[in-house]
């Protein structure tokens, strides 16, 4: 008995080795394995829309092409990110303003004190600035933009309340490395210093800075009411960023992938957008809830200390787009 039970138990697991092989050998490769850069981590909404959008991509590709996202600048710091696309060393990031660094009219993405609302930077976006802005960002940079996500009004925070430019003197603010922000905060009375995101808590923590500027839902994300008590509510800049991939690995795909890989980063953005509404409505109160107090600031006292600065610092042809775009939006 205990040997008819050992025979049919060996070809129980002579069955069930032969299906985990087959399963093995029948899984393929894909033919396109794609690796994406973001400076923001897992809980942010842009990262989870690219988790979305590699979940459909795989989907209706049928596994041809895989995405790979890597979240909080774990392969590669924002403008380093663009570099390794351009050598194609990986092959997507979210990106905005820092490519005022390469291309002038970027400045527009991000310029402090320009655009009031929603409106006004759909209105830029979806004009002809904000086309020249796609074609010059494939041209200049070799990178396809896919869309825009949300950013929402920049706000600063610090551990003393803001209320006035006067307030802000000498006080260390880290800023991305966008030179328009530079010149903004310096007019302001600021000591801006460029840092890489996922070095500012840290620098926060330690006192190497004092300050940082951005989005709620960034001040969220990154744990930033754990080192910052007052969240100045300045709204200094309402701006965008760009998912990319880069020409060069968009044009490797078959046309059948290239219309499937195009469809899907379209839901991401329907997917995004979403989650930035539902997130917007939670999250101040979230931070709140965190400790921070809420400070409402002289708006047009910043705009007014800072708004010549920021337009001298602009070249003629630039000057004359930013007249182009106060006169759109009124």
């Amino acid at each position: 008995m205990k040997k008819i039970i050992l025979y049919f138990f060996n070809i129980f697991k002579y069955t069930l080795l032969c299906l985990l092989l087959t399963q093995c050998s029948s899984k393929k490769e894909p033919e396109f394995l794609l690796r994406s850069s973001h400076l923001v981590n897992d809980q942010h909404t842009w990262f989870k829309a690219f988790e979305y959008f590699s979940e459909i991509l795989e989907e209706r590709s049928k596994g041809r092409i895989i995405l790979e996202n890597y979240s909080s600048e774990q392969i590669a710091k924002e403008i380093e990110a663009i570099r390794m696309i351009q050598t194609e060393v990986i092959d997507m990031t979210v990106t905005g303003s820092i490519l005022n660094n390469w291309i002038d009219v970027m400045a527009f993405c991000e310029l402090p004190f320009l655009l009031r609302d929603s409106v006004d930077m759909k209105n830029l976006i979806n004009g002809p600035i904000g086309k020249r802005m796609e074609a010059e960002m494939l041209n200049t940079t070799g990178l396809r933009t896919l869309g825009y996500f949300q950013r929402g009004p920049r706000h600063l925070t610090a551990n003393r309340p803001i209320k006035h430019p006067d307030d802000l003197k000498g006080l260390i603010v880290r800023v991305p490395n966008v030179p328009s922000f530079v010149t903004a905060w310096s007019a302001l009375g600021a000591k801006p210093t460029p840092m890489a995101f996922s070095e500012v808590f840290t620098s926060l923590q330690q006192g190497t800075i004092e300050a940082q500027e951005n989005p709620y839902a960034l001040i969220k994300a990154a744990g930033f009411s754990e080192v910052q008590e007052y969240l100045n509510v300045t709204s200094h800049v309402v701006s965008w960023t760009y998912p990319v991939i880069g020409e060069k690995q968009f044009q490797k795909f078959p046309d059948d992938l290239k219309k499937i890989f195009l469809e899907c980063a379209a839901d991401m953005q329907i997917y995004e957008h979403e989650l930035f509404i539902e997130n917007e409505k939670k999250v101040q109160q979230e931070l709140k809830d965190k400790g921070m107090t809420f400070v409402t600031v002289d708006k047009d006292a910043f705009n007014e200390k800072c708004k010549d600065a920021i337009y001298n610092s602009l070249s003629p042809e630039m000057q004359k787009v930013y007249h182009q775009i106060l006169a759109d939006r009124n």
